[in-house]
């Protein structure tokens, strides 16, 4: 038994070198084509209609993407198609992280192919990619991100593995779990580095994308994470024991969302989303921007707060919580309506959300003070009206 499973890991294997030999083969083959295409589209770019966006006035200098280094954590449905985008907009070099297989499962992305499957998915995108566009530097690291092991080198690559040999110009985090985000942010936090997060609901029907800026922007820790409204029950973290459902639109049109917006941020040009949702139900994307929480769990967050509001007034931007404007402008005398049902004030609260978000879930404020809940408690009521009271008192 032992010589025939030993047979066919060979034969395996021989199948995988087979498969890489023609994909090196043909890269080769789709280089030698651009090096004969014409002077004219040879002389610009290669992918000359993306050169159009600086001719049209849009991008000052679309060239500039050759010189850029992006890492993206996380190559499943959302982050496949991301770097599929990236690779076909010419980026400089990719930097792939996961640490997960290609399964038959997988197939109904925009990415993958049946023949990968057993493949790693950092192995399985970078052969696909260097086949679409030769020219960008591709590298990758299949681990697990969040394990001790490991997490070290995640900091000193995405902080010294760029096309200049010093930090990424950015990292795109499409990851399905609440403990690989708590990574990166914490990461990302400590090495003052800009970053996208995004996700896609359970239920496949609704998304987001959230850039966050440290000292800037509310990091991934700084409050409850935010989810799209789907007007069913959903959630977008990923739960134990339940097998997500997978839609290549929502996850095509997230990664979309995401590369355009990495685009704007890195070429300067638009507007750049801080919160960008999106409810497949009702066609439906809710957009809001959120301020830091100084009391952050994560002290390197609120070490780049300091930093931020060290700066002069002239070099910070104007971070704007979208709220919604009161009735009366005018308010003579300074009446306010609180919320009954809420124990939090308006200063505790650093983030409204707007029409259609919610917070996955909610944090219990902290009772301080004399007024403990045993003080408040009222004793229950013996049935006895005050005139029998008052005569039991007597014949004491």
């Amino acid at each position: 038994m032992n010589e025939i499973e030993n047979l066919r890991q060979r034969i395996r294997e021989l199948e995988n070198e087979l498969r890489e030999k023609k994909d090196r083969d043909r890269a080769t083959v789709t280089r030698g084509r651009i090096e004969h295409m014409s002077d004219e589209v040879v002389d610009s770019n290669p992918y000359s209609r993306l050169m159009a966006l600086k001719r049209m006035g849009i991008v000052e200098n679309y060239e500039k993407i050759r010189e850029l280094t992006i890492a993206i954590v996380g190559i499943g449905g959302v982050g496949s198609v991301t770097a599929e985008m990236l690779t076909r907009c010419g980026i400089g070099k990719l930097i792939l992280f996961d640490y997960d297989s290609v399964e038959l499962a997988n197939m109904n992305r925009l990415f993958f192919q049946p023949y990968q499957a057993g493949q790693s998915k950092v192995e399985a995108a970078a052969n696909t990619l260097r086949y679409i566009n030769p020219d960008v530097e591709i590298e990758i690291r299949n681990y697990n991100i969040t394990a001790v092991d490991y997490f070290q080198d995640f900091m000193n690559t995405i902080s010294n593995s760029s096309l200049k040999n010093g930090p990424v110009d950015l990292v795109l985090s499409c990851v399905d779990n609440f403990e690989a985000r708590m990574a990166i942010n914490t990461a990302c936090n400590e090495l003052n580095e800009k970053w996208f997060e995004s996700g896609v609901s359970e239920n496949a029907v609704s998304g987001h994308i959230q850039f966050i800026v440290p000292g800037e922007t509310a990091c991934f820790a700084c409050a409850p994470p935010l989810i799209v409204a789907s007007s069913i029950d959903e959630k977008t973290l990923k739960r134990e024991g339940v097998c997500a459902a997978s839609l290549p639109t929502t996850m095509g049109i997230v990664a979309g969302f995401l590369v355009q917006n990495a685009l704007k941020f890195l070429l300067k040009f638009g507007k750049v989303s801080h919160y960008l949702g999106y409810n497949a139900m009702e066609d439906f994307f809710p957009t809001m921007t959120l301020k830091p929480n100084p009391n952050c769990d994560d002290a390197h967050c609120k070490q780049r707060q300091k930093e931020y509001l060290a700066l002069p007034k002239i070099q910070q931007k104007q971070t704007i919580v979208i709220e919604e404007k009161p009735v009366h402008e005018d308010n003579e005398w300074g009446i306010s309506l609180v919320d009954e049902r809420s124990g939090h004030s308006d200063e505790k609260t650093h983030m409204s959300s707007t029409p259609g978000v919610r917070h996955a879930y909610t944090v219990s404020t902290p009772t301080y003070g004399n007024n403990s809940e045993e003080e408040q408690t009222v004793p229950e009521s013996t049935g006895l009206s005050l005139e029998e009271l008052m005569a039991e008192m007597k014949s004491i």
